[in-house]
């Protein structure tokens, strides 16, 4: 049974081989229109939700004037729903006129006039998954076409490809096209999650020699038990999905939903913390025009962004099921007196008390013991190897520490 408590332990450690291309060296960071906007297309009846330029420019504006750029929030990524209803004269793809006047090329320039990145999306198939062109027998041009544009990340998405044993050719040769454009583009791909749904082995080695960031899993919903079920995933699949994670390949959860109309304060303080132990991009999908100041303090919370933004770029295991509580950790290689992260998720709707030692969940000794500081209330308390400590984990709640060495 999940319980929606977190407590986050910092304690710093090393990276593991990935895809050479210079991107994602850590994890991405940025916002993605999918969860909140979908495919709202109508900006008649409702102009200030629609998929149009004007909503990726205001969340532009609203990422640097609101603080997140600087906390390194860097993409603004668009979805599904942006392209006109059939390709051009050439065969390229392009916007839709109305909902996108500038075209995407003037909308990456507004989004780099802002120092930030631009994201696109397509699909594997003829169509996208709402049924607008994809890039089907025109994976080059595509490539090209997006270079030119100056788009910074591509998501590859396929629930159109009815034949998803072709999917391990198929990305390949959509990452030997952006590789040949000259533009770094980081590549986001949906393909392992295909396969899983279709009942096909993955081969993770070849999905981290293709992709950047990659779907394992079913998307988010706007809902805890979503949440929840994506990482009950994670834990089940740990052992597949641990050794394939570092810089420059990480394994996707999907969305932060923080923000929007489901999570409580303190399963959105939960959503935050395991997507950072997951080593999980964070890509929000909320209205940074209407977010509330509790919900953009999470998002902003620069030492759960340490956590997720370490250079080695491990992703967390669960290490310890105990009295109703699962344990994480996550090994670091942050400042050297660090030495891991751990995550206490308490799933159950009453309140849980979990008294454990940090050699039980795997802490190594070390002579002088150790701090813990609470990452929300700045608090501190010092603790041996061997010291038990019981934690208290309210319904719903979240506690979150760096442990690092004392001196």
């Amino acid at each position: 049974m999940w319980a929606s408590a977190v407590l986050l332990v910092l304690l710093g450690s090393f990276g593991a081989n990935a895809l050479d291309n210079g991107l994602a060296r850590t994890p991405p960071m940025g916002w993605l229109a999918w969860e909140r906007f979908r495919c709202n297309v109508n900006c008649t009846a409702d102009p200030k939700n629609c998929v149009s330029e004007k909503l990726f420019m205001e969340m532009a504006d609203r990422l640097v004037e609101d603080g997140y750029k600087d906390a390194g929030y860097e993409y603004v990524n668009i979805d599904d729903c942006w392209m006109a209803k059939q390709r051009d004269a050439n065969n390229k793809l392009y916007a839709d006129p109305e909902r996108f006047p500038s075209g995407i090329k003037g909308l990456a320039d507004y989004i780099h006039s802002k120092g930030l990145k631009l994201g696109i999306y397509t699909a594997y198939g003829n169509f996208t998954c709402q049924g607008y062109p994809a890039s089907g027998m025109h994976l080059e041009l595509d490539a090209q076409t997006f270079a030119e544009w100056g788009v910074d990340m591509l998501k590859m998405d396929g629930c159109k490809q009815m034949d998803r044993h072709t999917m391990k050719k198929g990305y390949p040769q959509m990452t030997k096209y952006l590789n040949a454009t000259g533009r770094p583009i980081l590549f986001s791909c949906s393909w392992p999650d295909y396969e899983r749904g279709a009942g096909i082995p993955i081969n993770y080695t070849l999905v981290a020699e293709n992709c950047n960031i990659w779907r394992n899993y079913v998307d988010i919903q706007d809902s805890w038990q979503s949440v929840l079920s994506i990482i009950d995933y994670y834990a089940k699949e740990q052992d597949t999905l641990v050794p394939v994670a570092g810089p420059g390949n990480f394994n996707d959860p999907d969305m932060l939903i923080i923000g929007d109309f489901s999570l409580s304060v303190e399963q959105a303080k939960a959503q935050m913390a395991m997507w950072a132990i997951l080593a999980a991009p964070l890509l929000m999908s909320n209205d940074l025009r209407t977010i509330t100041p509790e919900y953009r303090d999470i998002l902003l919370n620069k030492d759960v962004i340490a956590i997720s933004q370490d250079n080695a770029g491990i992703m967390g295991k669960r290490v310890l099921q105990k009295s109703g509580v699962d344990i994480w950790r996550k090994r670091l290689q942050h400042p050297i007196d660090l030495v891991d992260a751990l995550v206490f998720l308490n799933a159950n709707s009453t309140p849980m008390n979990v008294t454990v030692t940090l050699n039980d969940v795997g802490i190594e000794s070390a002579a002088l013991g150790y701090a813990m500081q609470d990452l929300f209330s700045g608090k501190t308390i010092y603790l041996g190897q061997m010291t038990e400590q019981t934690y208290h984990l309210t319904p719903w709640s979240v506690l979150m520490y760096w442990i690092y060495t004392s001196s």
